[in-house]
């Protein structure tokens, strides 16, 4: 009996299977402190203790990116493994905060298959849910995968492809316990812009940029304990390339708004997310924001902001698709997410 885990391949996956995935995470101060070194976060909630207990919460938790990734890199044995590409996100809602101490563990449910027209690969679609240690739904998410096929003679499965909420309504977010922006405090936050300041359609640039270096990005795939071959494993691509986690765009290009939107403190909801292009090593990524909606809340002193993110490797703004409807060949990310912001 083999005593290796050679990954899940398409063929393995059946509608409805729940799989419970291996190795429980405690995260504490570390996690955080490696996380601010590896992009450039300085949202203040994240980043002290003091300025969170002024926001009414007990201390500052961890970024809400970096719970993300700790819950997605539990599922990557037995999701994505044997992935070609992570192609989407959807339906994705931060419910509590994560603390320094806490546990994290994740499980996902198929909800969708769909092989592909060369019947070497197929789409999974899986919804993912992380819990803490008391059983408390800390996040979930939808995301699909592209996946290899083993044995490329198996039947493709019936086609299932879930459908998901293109956004989620404001009113079903979940805004942590005893968040109070009543008393918040804009200069120890970076900038003066409110909730009231941004107008639907305003286009930021972020103007910075980060150059993607390889050895930082197999250090912050290992943080998340994301062992995807395709991120470590030179040989297996055709151009002998290492794919760069999707996630870690996610987070750059998160960290990179910070100018520009240092008061959208955190992220409560992901309404749909792509990775349009490839990341390889040497890319520089840059990011801009637009403003998609605006939501009033009954919390003191919050409101919602829904937001587009893009990340791009050539500096662009403004422009995401071609008159064909593809993306253009810059954009890295194209993200759409809810963030809490004071009024």
């Amino acid at each position: 009996m083999a005593k290796t885990n050679p990954g899940r391949f398409f063929e393995d996956y059946r509608i409805g299977e729940v799989i419970h995935h291996a190795v429980p995470r405690t995260v504490g101060a570390g996690e955080r402190a490696l996380y601010h070194a590896l992009y450039p976060a300085r949202h203040a909630l994240y980043s002290s203790d003091e300025f969170a207990k002024g926001c009414g919460l007990p201390e500052s938790p961890l970024d809400d990116l970096a719970a993300f990734h700790v819950v997605f890199g539990k599922t990557v044995p037995d999701v994505s493994l044997n992935a070609v590409a992570n192609l989407g996100y959807a339906e994705g809602r931060w419910l509590r905060p994560v603390y320094a101490g806490d546990t994290l563990h994740s499980a996902s449910e198929v909800i969708g298959l769909k092989q592909n027209s060369n019947g070497k690969t197929g789409v999974v679609y899986v919804r993912t849910t992380g819990t803490n240690q008391r059983g408390e739904p800390v996040m979930d998410y939808v995301r699909w995968v592209m996946v290899r096929k083993n044995d490329l003679e198996a039947p493709a499965p019936e086609v299932v492809v879930p459908e998901l909420n293109a956004v989620i309504p404001a009113e079903d977010l979940v805004i942590p316990e005893g968040l109070d922006f009543s008393r918040y405090d804009f200069q120890l936050a970076g900038e003066p812009h409110r909730w009231g300041d941004y107008e639907i359609g305003e286009v930021i640039d972020h103007v910075d940029g980060v150059t993607i270096e390889e050895a930082e990005h197999m250090i912050a795939t290992r943080l998340w304990q994301n062992t995807a071959k395709v991120h470590f494993d030179a040989t297996f691509r055709p151009d002998g390339q290492r794919l760069i986690y999707g996630g870690h765009v996610i987070s750059m290009a998160r960290a990179l708004s910070f100018n520009g939107l240092a008061n959208a403190q955190m992220i409560v909801g992901l309404n749909g997310g792509a990775h349009a292009n490839p990341c390889f090593s040497g890319l520089t990524v840059k990011a801009w924001s637009e403003v998609l909606d605006k939501a009033e809340t009954e919390v003191p002193g919050v409101g919602l902001v829904r937001l587009r993110l893009v990340a791009t490797s050539d500096g662009s703004v403004g422009a995401v698709k071609g008159e064909d409807g593809k993306y253009l060949s810059g954009v890295l990310l194209d993200l759409d997410y809810w963030a809490v912001m004071p009024v």
